[in-house]
């Protein structure tokens, strides 16, 4: 969850804040308990501000707790003027909330703040509601873990293995422009150093991965030559490697481009790139570690900001095919769609029973295994940050994935590359708005509604939000 500064505002003269500082109080206290109760972590100012030196030192007080978002809370009539010098003593984003508790002008202190802040063109989000109003507090905790999320990429560094694959522009990005728009740095790294290490990676661990997806997966189907347990064990080792370059570099985030120099020479990345994504491997739980095939940059910056805001692993997929007799799309992609998404469960076992390990086809003469499964079903949330004429937009949908019976996925799987994962997504956007809009090849995916979330980082972002309905 997100950590929430609480700032209450009063009113400026001695008897009207001593006569309101108590009903204040409690409101605050309220907003407070809601809020904590909702799973974050507040940080209430030590007083209420009702002077000029109160709003610079409790603003800075709290700052200093490193909060991701701060609220000002107005339950009274505030002066405006304190607002302002609590916004300048403060970076993180600001939320001001009003009481709508009608026995107060709450309403009117929070848009006298609200209209001297725009004048200054201090940004701002606007919410109102009782104080312990569980949608209020739902609201809130959006824009805080989109906040969180903008937060946690300043300062984060991409590891991108590999150049542009194949020449796909889209997969490129302007690495100034990263650094001035999100704040992240980006680490250019060769393949070849990923082969170095993955032929001096510890072949004990990679035979004990081996057994493991053996024991664990609904099947490895060797077949002597683009698949065999020493193809599998490279694909291992090679995630090996990459684990040891990110502890060794510390990178947040990553993406390889696969194609076509180790898809030609060396083995596919399929294994290690689900593997990275998942929150698991054969040694037990461990930290989710985006990373984009095809090295693609717009798309590792959209999974990694979908998954500091939802937690999960997030999908990775081109868009194959669109059957138009189901209104189905087929998301499918031989890189990493993370085994996690066979069933969405904690349990690797689960997952894995549900994931196929099949010998690649014919793109990538390397060989080594394909990760195939049917994403389990559930709502979700779509999108990607593409560009147009340089500029970033957030082009964002909710939709559906859906399963059906064993024949019916067969004989879906079969009319695109049947070794390869799937995704069977009912979008929430016309087919014909979305194939001429889209701005990529590549989607991405969490399960849940996180559109709220995602909507408010791209305003933190300085991102517009280009939203697909079929209302």
């Amino acid at each position: 969850m997100a950590r929430i500064g609480v700032i209450s505002i009063s009113d400026g003269r001695d008897h009207v804040h001593a006569r309101n500082a108590r009903f204040l109080q409690s409101k605050q206290d309220a907003l407070v308990r809601s809020l904590a109760s909702a799973g974050h972590e507040v940080v209430a100012g030590s007083d209420l501000v009702a002077t000029n030196t109160l709003a610079t030192s409790v603003a800075r007080e709290v700052a200093a707790a490193g909060v991701d978002v701060t609220i000002f809370y107005y339950a009274v009539w505030s002066f405006p003027h304190f607002t302002m010098l609590a916004a300048d003593a403060t970076r993180s984003p600001l939320i001001l909330v009003a009481s709508t508790d009608p026995t107060e002008p709450g309403l009117v202190g929070m848009l006298a703040a609200g209209g001297a802040l725009d004048q200054i063109g201090r940004a701002h989000t606007r919410l109102w509601g009782a104080p312990d109003d569980a949608d209020l507090a739902a609201r809130v905790g959006a824009h805080a873990r989109a906040a969180a999320a903008v937060a946690s990429l300043r300062g984060s560094t991409f590891g991108r293995f590999g150049g542009r694959p194949m020449g796909m522009n889209t997969a490129v990005a302007n690495t100034d422009q990263w650094m001035r728009q999100f704040g992240v740095d980006v680490e250019e790294i060769d393949q070849y150093e990923l082969v170095l290490r993955a032929e001096k990676a510890d072949v004990g661990e990679a035979a004990k991965a081996r057994r493991w997806i053996e024991e664990h997966a609904g099947g490895v189907h060797y077949d002597g030559r683009k698949l065999t347990p020493e193809l599998l064990e490279r694909q291992i080792r090679s995630y090996l490697a990459i684990r040891d370059i990110i502890d060794e570099r510390k990178l947040d985030f990553s993406g390889i481009k696969g194609q076509p120099e180790l898809t030609e020479h060396f083995a596919t990345m399929d294994v290690t790139e689900a593997f990275l994504n998942d929150p698991y491997d054969w040694n037990g739980p461990k930290p989710v570690h985006v990373t984009a095939t095809e090295a693609d940059m717009d798309g590792a910056l959209t999974m990694q900001l979908m998954h500091e805001i939802s937690g999960d692993p997030v999908l990775f997929a081109d868009v194959r095919h669109y059957h138009a007799d189901r209104d189905i799309w087929d998301l499918c992609n031989s890189g990493q769609h993370a085994t996690w998404y066979a069933a969405r469960s904690d349990d690797p076992a689960e997952n894995l029973r549900k994931v196929h390990f099949y010998p690649e086809v014919f793109f990538f003469p390397a060989g080594g295994a394909s990760v195939q499964h049917i994403a389990a079903p559930g709502q979700m949330t779509l999108g990607r940050l593409t560009r147009r004429a340089g500029e970033y937009r957030l082009q964002l949908m909710l939709g559906e994935f859906e399963n059906y019976d064993d024949e019916t996925n067969d004989a879906l799987m079969r009319q695109s590359t049947p070794e390869w994962p799937h995704a069977w997504a009912r979008l929430d956007a016309p087919a014909e708005t979305f194939l001429s809009e889209f701005g990529a090849n590549h989607i991405h995916a969490i399960p849940g509604d996180h559109r709220a979330e995602l909507r408010a980082a791209a305003g933190l972002l300085g991102v517009e939000v280009h939203e697909w309905s079929r209302g």
